[in-house]
């Protein structure tokens, strides 16, 4: 035998490399300015046809689901409307049913928001959803402190800002209360015993500091049992809620470094609720930009960014930070010299720009002084850059290192034009991902569960139990 020794597969020193699935899903644009919808090939941004378009393109690249997010007041800029985003969109909830109609496997998400709802209409409507599409449906449980926003609802800003996270423990525990009144078995339709129903079916009981209701649920649960719970808090508070209680993370980190601080953060806390680190999927938003090679991509993205951050938007965002009217400075000019009004809003209804501003202010100022940035160029730097650019095998293979290298567990993709934005991702990106072994094939389950590797046990757990953990 040769004195020269071939190590075996999987020893220590070269640990055998086991591919680490992708998770894709894909939003529609309706907030913020991720939508170039001035460009001549967008069509229309609240046409069920768009809708349809999507939800049917990324189900053919078989996509975990498509995302609806929404705004609860048309934003306002100086006191008019904020009309340089999309704005008017259709309610979610009514959208994703329709489109229940005309998809089969592909997941169907939606936010809804747990300040201004009551559980019993949110828990019945998220139970007829999973109803009626098979299992697949997901809610993206959000939260809202402002008075603006409140002032629609006849509510004022009544709950402050620290109580916010405690009532969506509480609302999402009344939910899960009421999606298991009804058990396995209780919706009979026996005609010969004359019961349609059991005589428990659907009773339920909560008493809480938010909520104090009891009474029948109408709904039985869907497939799922429970939708799939998406959470998107950044602070301290909604990743413990997120470690808690969701089942998907939606994370703005799309940025390597930064994506991996925050999947560790997350991830490490999901041991003291008892969880796996695959009981949560993190999925940060990204876009991609794809082209024949890396330069033509890389020529296309620059003209997008610009597009995206045109120079009334890069005024608009800088103000928004600032706290004061800018119209008169240059958007290719330099940051304005004074500091910024801490507790003034001249673009109300932006969630981006809604805290840590002085930071904010302080960081753009700092890299815009490094690189010597304009106004625009640094607001298309801060918010306007697509993350992944360039031929197809570059973007698959880019996708598949962030997800490998545990910057994440797959990507929300947020296409830049309607409906057609991610064509090139489905039909040029994705085969590339099956062909590494990363991506499926096909589905092989019908709910949205089954697609993000989640067991049906995994949500059954009480968030009123940890509402402590959430002050």
């Amino acid at each position: 035998m040769s004195s020269r020794q071939t190590r075996p597969t999987g020893h220590p020193h070269h640990p055998r490399q086991v591919p680490r699935r992708v998770h894709l899903a894909a939003q529609l644009p309706g907030i913020h300015n991720v939508t170039v919808w001035s460009d001549p090939r967008s069509e229309s941004q609240i046409a069920i046809d768009s809708f349809i378009r999507l939800a049917q393109t990324v189900e053919r690249g078989k996509f975990d689901f498509f995302f609806l997010a929404e705004g609860l007041r048309l934003r306002e800029h100086r006191g008019r409307i904020y009309d340089l985003d999309i704005a008017g969109r259709p309610e979610n909830l009514t959208v994703l049913g329709a489109l229940a109609a005309v998809t089969t496997r592909l997941g169907l998400a939606a936010t809804v928001n747990a300040t201004f709802n009551e559980p019993y209409e949110v828990a019945r409507r998220f139970a007829t959803l999973d109803r009626l599409s098979g299992g697949r449906a997901a809610w993206n449980v959000v939260t809202s402190y402002d008075a603006f926003t409140g002032e629609n609802f006849r509510r004022g800003g009544f709950l402050p800002e620290a109580d916010r996270y405690t009532r969506a423990a509480e609302f999402l525990s009344v939910a899960r209360t009421l999606w298991d009144s009804w058990s396995d078995g209780d919706l009979r339709a026996d005609a010969a015993a004359g019961e349609f129903v059991r005589a428990g079916a659907g009773r339920f009981a909560h008493h809480g500091r938010h909520f104090d209701i009891a009474g029948r649920f109408t709904t039985p649960p869907g497939p799922q049992g429970h939708p799939v719970i998406i959470q998107s808090g950044e602070s301290d508070a909604g990743r413990e809620f997120a470690a808690s209680d969701a089942d998907v993370v939606f994370s703005k980190h799309n940025r390597l470094d930064a994506a991996r601080a925050f999947y560790r953060d997350v991830k490490r806390r999901l041991a003291r609720y008892g969880r796996a680190p695959d009981d949560l999927k993190i999925l940060p938003t990204a876009n991609a930009v794809v082209a024949d090679t890396d330069e033509e991509a890389a020529a296309y993205a620059e003209e997008i960014s610009r597009d995206l951050v045109s120079p009334q938007t890069a005024i608009a965002h800088l103000e928004a930070v600032w706290g004061r009217d800018l119209s008169g400075h240059d958007p290719d000019g330099p940051l304005p010299d004074i500091e910024p009004e801490a507790d003034a809003h001249v673009l109300k209804g932006h969630s981006v720009f809604r805290g840590g501003r002085a930071e904010t202010a302080r960081q753009w100022r700092k890299l815009a002084e490094e690189r010597g940035l304009s106004i625009r160029e640094l607001m298309i730097e801060v918010g306007g850059r697509p993350t992944f650019v360039g031929s197809p095998r570059t973007v698959a293979d880019a996708i598949d290192h962030f997800v490998r290298t545990e910057g994440a567990d797959g990507f929300v993709l947020v296409p830049h034009l309607t409906p057609g934005g991610l064509d090139d991702v489905v039909d040029r990106v994705v085969p590339l991902l099956q062909e590494k072994g990363v991506f499926r094939e096909d589905y092989t389950g019908t709910t949205l569960r089954d697609h993000l590797g989640l067991s049906a046990d995994a949500p059954r757990r009480s968030a009123n139990d940890k509402k402590e953990s959430l002050g």
